[in-house]
């Protein structure tokens, strides 16, 4: 399997733009699997709600139209970002968008900071889609700091976790290789880069996007300002052994019986 990343500078509130910017990149090389920044179609640095709310789209929108047209086009899957609304509430959300025509939706479980005042928690829960053999967990961002996250989608049979995110902290790019190495599968990360400023609110983000692999290695790697759609070729079924050694698995060896809390005081 073939996963592209692209990591680009959304702009602020320009869907239309956007939109263009990734048709650009992800028509010039062929690829099975694109993984897209998080809220790719909107940028980031809303101040209100109702600034937010100007850019919302519905399963109906132009958006899901255009993705399942560059799906069909490119012949790969595309994971993307966008501002979903679906009756009074508006998700931080992740669209998996198939050739096939279909779209699988997850809705951010762990709001970052800010986004808290601007958007609804998510209620969709961590799930795994299968397609053409292979399976795809999808988180974003913020997620990546909560273990339980990523494992909920390795215990699901992922074998790929696709992340969009738009980092601003240093820690998640080298925090992903222990998501890689404690769960025995891929991740790929697409950050975005820039400065986005709105108002007296401001953002830089950190770049760095990468896929890592099952043993902890990065297969690939951006920098902290470049703007590109990169490939790199993968085998995800190296991602169904949990084997560390000829007597470890990572979850055969799980005791969760011993890892809920208990009461009482510590002696």
């Amino acid at each position: 399997m073939k996963i592209g990343i692209l990591q680009f500078r959304p702009q602020l509130k320009e869907v239309d733009k956007n939109l263009a910017t990734i048709n650009k990149y992800l028509t010039r090389k062929k690829f099975d699997l694109a993984v897209l920044p998080e809220l790719a179609t909107t940028g980031y640095n809303f101040v209100s709600r109702r600034e937010l709310a100007e850019v919302t789209e519905s399963r109906s929108g132009q958006s899901f139209v255009f993705f399942e047209n560059l799906a069909v086009k490119t012949g790969g899957a595309i994971v993307w970002g966008m501002a979903e609304k679906s009756r009074n509430k508006i998700y931080n959300s992740a669209v998996l968008t198939t050739p096939e025509g279909d779209h699988h939706l997850y809705r951010k479980t762990h709001l970052f900071y800010r986004e808290k005042n601007i958007f609804d928690p998510g209620n969709t829960g961590f799930n795994v889609f299968e397609w053409r053999r292979v399976k795809l967990g999808l988180m974003i961002c913020f997620d990546w700091i909560f273990p339980e996250a990523a494992r909920t989608l390795a215990l699901g049979g992922s074998q790929i976790i696709c992340h969009p995110a738009n980092l601003v902290m240093s820690f998640c790019q080298d925090s992903m290789i222990t998501r890689s190495l404690e769960n025995g599968l891929f991740t790929a990360t697409a950050n975005r880069v820039g400065l986005e400023k709105n108002g007296r609110q401001s953002y830089t983000f950190t770049g760095l996007s990468q896929v890592t692999e099952p043993k902890g290695n990065r297969l690939l790697r951006f920098s902290r300002t470049e703007q590109a759609f990169k490939v790199v070729k993968i085998n995800p079924k190296l991602a169904d052994t949990k084997k560390v050694n000829r007597l470890n698995s990572l979850f055969d060896d799980r005791r969760p019986g011993f890892y809920r809390l208990k009461s009482g005081r510590v002696a």
